[in-house]
């Protein structure tokens, strides 16, 4: 097996129970929640049918996630719904359920003093502080690595947050960050935590996986008991850069372990461990894992360019992984003709370093 992917058998039997899962199934007050803030859209879904074609596939979509609420990533969602549940919590707000309006819970916040705290490598950070600074009015301290770039930080202070660097890497941050909120009570740390066609379920998703919450998400979706009985079983594939391959080393020793990481355009996904709430998840349910180069994370952006689509490397990652699959396991993961492949596209289009090999 090519060493640029690890298959996970047993993955394919294995069934999410969201009412056994912490905290519960709670997609519908989530979404109702979603519905009640600024710019709230459904996002579009591309077909591919020339890709699918080349590819020896039945369909080829991808789901664009490069614009929510106004920003150019998915992590809006999750963002948005973990800022609002830590603070009411924090106040002692109903908040489980989405009842306690968002002004309220702002304006609480602000008369009590509570501040909030995150660290990022980019889009999670930004969104933290969307929701949090620009829309609660919360004062926010984000927590950045020495390396990230200044145009990346000059967006995170658009929304209102204070950006505060650390020498060392995404995984050196996370201990200054809690060490920040855990010095006041009243600081709280917030952490990165279908389609049918013709009538035809999508029977593999390909999703990009950093700290796992996108990646726990859809896992969760596509493995849910209700979704099986419906349509029956499909397949998870995650993608990771090949210089942060924390959830396919993981996959390999079967716990999670963290790892090393290099720079990479993929800068999103340059975590060198997981999400203990996602490991789980993505432990039982991701089929196989990949990773790839940022060389072909930028090829995938010019080929998505080509089709009039716009996405950053992480986003387009999720093509590279289609094409590495189909050369190196395409019969081992079930891909055919009659595949219906669902591309997570988790970014829209940013500069970074055109890579050279």
């Amino acid at each position: 097996m090519s060493p640029f992917i690890h298959l996970n058998p047993s993955a394919q039997e294995w069934v999410y129970d969201s009412v056994g899962a912490q905290g519960g199934s709670q997609e519908a007050t989530i979404l109702a929640f979603h519905k009640t803030l600024p710019d709230y859209n459904e996002t579009r879904l591309h077909s591919l049918p020339d890709l699918a074609a080349e590819l020896g596939l039945g369909n080829v979509l991808l789901k664009d996630e490069s614009n929510r609420f106004g920003l150019p990533a998915f992590k809006i969602l999750g963002a948005s719904w973990a800022v609002y549940r830590a603070v009411g919590s924090h106040l002692g707000l109903s908040v489980s359920d989405g009842s306690a309006p968002l002004a309220d819970v702002g304006a609480k916040a602000r008369e009590v003093g509570v501040r909030v705290v995150t660290l990022t490598e980019g889009n999670c950070g930004r969104a933290v502080s969307r929701m949090a600074a620009k829309i609660m009015g919360i004062p926010t301290k984000v927590f950045v690595p020495k390396y990230m770039d200044e145009r990346t930080r000059n967006k995170i202070r658009s929304e209102g947050a204070e950006i505060i660097e650390v020498d060392g890497s995404y995984d050196d941050v996370i201990p200054v960050a809690q060490r920040e909120a855990e010095a006041s009570d009243k600081a709280i740390l917030i952490l990165d935590v279908l389609e049918l066609t013709g009538g035809k379920p999508a029977t593999h998703a390909i999703v990009p996986v950093g700290a796992g919450s996108i990646g726990e998400a859809v896992t969760a979706h596509f493995k849910s008991a209700s979704r099986r009985k419906q349509f029956g079983p499909a397949k998870v594939l995650s993608v990771e850069p090949t210089t942060a391959a924390c959830l396919l080393e993981s996959l390999k020793v079967g716990k999670s372990i963290a790892v090393p990481t290099e720079d990479t355009i993929m800068c999103g996904m340059n975590c060198g461990t997981l999400s203990t709430t996602a490991w789980p998840v993505l432990r039982d349910g991701v089929d196989a894992s990949i990773v790839v180069t940022d060389l072909e994370a930028h090829n995938a952006v010019q080929e998505l360019e080509a089709r009039s689509i716009l996405a950053g490397p992480c986003g387009a990652a999720t093509l590279a992984a289609l094409r590495r699959a189909c050369t190196d396991a395409k019969q081992e993961l079930g891909l055919s003709d009659t595949s219906i492949v669902v591309l997570y596209c988790t970014e829209g289009p940013r500069e970074y370093p055109v890579p050279s090999s």
